[in-house]
């Protein structure tokens, strides 16, 4: 597994394609319960270009008020789906760590869509890796140190692909540059899928 930066490990194919398929049929049974929602930036209000959902005890959120986990999907007010078992024998395979995620973000980018460079840490238990699933779409993403301004370097994550991020690139800053369009054939209508499985109280 090629170490990108200390404590960042990309993990190439870690689902195969029949794997990808089944789990997106999964997913597909997950938005209908807690259907895709626009997330907006607190204070600005804008909206995300990536539209999300979760799965698991706890989901995240964002709107004006701020960015926090809670139980219950914001536009349903319904508790988020239970997180497949193919993911949480992904946390267990990649991630190693003995206490099991309570949210599985997912997120979908249509080609246009974008992440800017950020940190995860809203969770309070940083000893806990992010793992996470690429499906669909190939994207460029980038990572960075843990200070904004840090040096960045850029790698490809495709269909099937799995990630970590723990120990010095737990804070590491990342996002998404662009996505790829018509480098998979997974999703019909194209576009990429994210889940990261997050581990958000100490245990």
């Amino acid at each position: 597994m090629p170490v990108v930066v200390p404590g960042l490990i990309h993990t190439p194919d870690y689902l195969d394609r029949a794997a990808q398929e089944a789990l997106v049929m999964e997913l597909r049974e997950i938005v209908a319960t807690a259907p895709l929602y626009t997330p907006r930036m607190p204070k600005t209000n804008k909206p995300f270009s990536v539209r999300m959902t979760n799965c698991g005890d706890l989901g995240w959120v964002s709107d004006v008020t701020g960015y926090r986990y809670q139980p219950l999907h914001p536009e349903t007010g319904k508790p988020w789906p239970a997180i497949p078992a193919v993911l949480l024998q992904a946390w267990n395979a990649l991630g190693t760590y003995p206490h099991p995620p309570q949210a599985c973000l997912i997120n979908f980018y249509r080609a246009e869509a974008r992440m800017g460079l950020h940190q995860d840490r809203d969770e309070a238990d940083f000893d806990a890796p992010v793992v996470s699933l690429s499906l669909g779409d190939t994207c460029l993403f980038r990572v960075g140190g843990t200070a904004r301004n840090d040096p960045t370097k850029s790698f490809r994550l495709k269909s099937g692909d799995g990630m970590i991020l723990s120990g010095d690139a737990r804070l590491a800053f990342h996002g998404v540059d662009r996505i790829m369009g018509g480098t998979s054939t997974l999703l019909p209508n194209g576009g990429r899928i994210n889940l990261t499985l997050r581990r958000v109280t100490k245990a």
